[in-house]
């Protein structure tokens, strides 16, 4: 392998590993995003039934 090819696939792994991190930082914002959904509307639900 020549230094080049070594170079491309050190940059191609650590691009990878960064779209990985953003995805699962996306995940865990979704699933934050829709927990905090799910409370307001139960807040909302239960200051209405009073």
């Amino acid at each position: 392998m020549t230094r080049v090819s070594i170079a491309i696939i050190l940059a191609s792994l650590l691009s990878l590993t960064s779209c990985a991190n953003t995805a699962n930082g996306l995940a865990k914002d979704g699933k934050a995003a829709g927990q905090a959904l799910d409370d307001s509307t139960h807040r909302v639900l239960k200051a209405g039934a009073h």
